[in-house]
């Protein structure tokens, strides 16, 4: 499905705020919570959640609220790829540390071990559905995932857009051994009883990196 331009709507730099926080918290936030965390009127970052929702960006979700009202709840649109120019200093310098970064069997496990701390990090906390909470967050770092949950619990994603394509392109073996390790990590923090089953690296332009996931087996 294409994609309205979202450079315009972005442009405005409230909404981009709004967007910037809902990247950052890598969770459903309900519009009362954005307005309180960037000190705004509810009404005004509800119009902007709007005009994010229309180009793609947001999807709203209805949630009961505590006195049996439902309300609407937030989250990064699954396929959201916000347009517009930006600055490529921090892609440049991304992509140079991949270029000056060794890809030797000790610096790779110490790469994944890193990359295990950073998925802990980004793990939103209390989440009842941790497949949801793995779309969610790889949602923000904008991977375009694509679930399909199984009946065990386990999962499978296809990541449908590659965010560090400069930077693999450079170092393919040190960026997706971190990646590797984010993933591990990340579900890590979900579910302790979820296995990484598959990790399967396409060629960063094309994209479609295939991450599976099931359930250990409790004696």
């Amino acid at each position: 499905m294409d994609l309205p331009d979202s450079g315009d709507v972005l442009s405005q730099a409230t909404r981009a705020r709004i967007f910037a926080r809902m990247v950052e918290h890598r969770a459903a936030a309900s519009t009362v919570e954005l307005a309180e965390q960037l000190d705004l009127h509810p009404n005004g970052v509800r119009r902007h959640l709007e005009q994010l929702q229309e180009a793609g960006l947001v999807e709203r979700r209805r949630s009961q609220g505590s006195r049996g009202r439902p309300g609407d709840l937030w989250l990064v649109a699954t396929g959201a790829h916000p347009g517009g120019e930006r600055p490529s200093g921090y892609t440049d310098l991304a992509r140079w540390l991949a270029r000056a970064t060794p890809a030797g069997p000790t610096r790779l496990r110490a790469i994944e071990k890193t990359g295990r701390e950073i998925g802990r990090e980004l793990a939103p906390r209390a989440v009842d559905d941790p497949a949801e909470g793995f779309r969610r967050v790889v949602a923000a770092l904008g991977f375009q995932p694509a679930l399909e949950v199984g009946s065990d619990g386990g999962f499978t994603c296809r990541l449908e857009n590659c965010p560090y394509r400069e930077s693999a392109r450079e170092n393919p073996d040190v960026v997706c051994t971190l990646h590797r390790g984010i993933t591990v990590g990340l579900l890590a923090e979900l579910d302790p009883e979820a296995k990484l089953t598959r990790f399967e690296a396409h060629d960063p332009d094309s994209a479609g990196c295939l991450v599976g996931v099931g359930r250990a087996r409790t004696a």
